[in-house]
């Protein structure tokens, strides 16, 4: 019987990790990391996660995030799916690549921020592969620095964490950085770090799910708990009607307030809660991808800060899930 998806909470921060099974060691190849990394930054893109922090190691990765609208178990099995066809496709294995499913704990604690960030961009450190943090190419450290022109992390978000303008909060950086590597927790496993030990959840789950639960529902005001299975040209049609806006008007290069707002809604809900991919909705729509991943992107920021979109994305959500297929 399939694992069940895990449930996240919108706006919160996570340490996600794994390593690889087989005591492989991949990720030291080049050419395996440089995949690895596409691949990251491509989700990451896709479906808006913001990354404060990330390495990858030989045999392992971690990942600080906050997730956004769309899931964060999207991302990651993505992520972890298409590492896995790759690398067995170009050495000719197959099976299992991962130890299992990836490991994601909340930190809901914000003390423990800049303890996980610095934990992270330390790994090397600690590892024994390099004496300083920024000689490490496979991590968020150097794009902290300024030193990497098309960053996955985004650097404005972190350094809000340590300071008020770029050069101070740098400086703050480097100055954890230096005044963390005494500390015990540094070199401890994830399992044993202050944050994964703090209201440690029974054993095989990540965290709370009756409050995981709770906290969803009540940020969806109870939405629909069935929804159709729909091709993106129905679904399309389908929210059209709902909207009261007609297909073509979608399809045109129209830009009127009520248009981009529909184009918006439609997005954002057919990629986070219908599963349907960027690609096939943008078909539908007459649209490019990337401009349609800018859309959902829009969109999640627009759910965050007006509460008329949150209402409106909810109520054409029931209005789909109750209509008859």
């Amino acid at each position: 019987m399939p694992r069940p998806n895990r449930i996240f909470v919108e706006g919160g921060f996570y340490h996600v990790y794994n390593r690889l099974g087989r005591g492989e060691r991949y990720f030291e190849r080049e050419t395996e990391a440089e995949a690895f990394i596409g691949l990251l930054r491509e989700v990451v893109e896709r479906d808006g996660l913001t990354v404060f922090a990330w390495t990858l190691m030989s045999n392992h990765y971690h990942l600080a995030v906050r997730a956004g609208v769309i899931s964060l178990d999207r991302p990651m099995r993505s992520l972890q799916q298409r590492v896995t066809r790759g690398i067995n496709a170009r050495n000719r294995v197959y099976g299992p690549l991962w130890q299992g499913r990836y490991r994601a704990k909340l930190v809901a604690d914000q003390r423990y921020l800049d303890q996980l960030l610095v934990y992270i961009h330390l790994n090397s450190v600690n590892a024994g592969v390099v004496e300083d943090p920024a000689q490490y190419r496979w991590s968020g450290h150097r794009e902290l620095l300024g030193r990497v022109k098309k960053p996955i992390v985004d650097v404005d978000e972190v350094l809000r964490v340590f300071g008020t303008s770029r050069r101070s909060a740098r400086a703050a950086y480097v100055r954890r950085l230096k005044g963390a590597t005494e500390e015990e927790w540094i070199g401890e496993e994830p399992g044993r770090l202050p944050w994964w030990r703090l209201g440690r959840p029974p054993k095989g789950e990540d965290e709370d799910p009756e409050t995981a639960v709770r906290e969803q529902r009540s940020r969806e005001e109870l939405g629909p708990e069935w929804r159709p299975a729909l091709e993106a040209v129905d679904f399309i049609s389908r929210g059209a009607g709902f909207l009261s806006v007609e297909v073509d008007d979608l399809q045109s290069r129209h830009r009127s307030r009520d248009l981009v707002r529909a184009r918006e809604l439609l997005m954002i809900l057919g990629v986070e809660r219908y599963r349907l991919k960027v690609k096939d909705l943008a078909r539908v729509l007459r649209k490019s991808p990337d401009g349609m991943t800018q859309t959902v992107a829009r969109a999640i920021r627009r759910r965050t800060d007006d509460r008329r979109f949150r209402v409106d994305l909810n109520q054409l959500d029931r209005a789909l899930a109750k209509a008859k297929v």
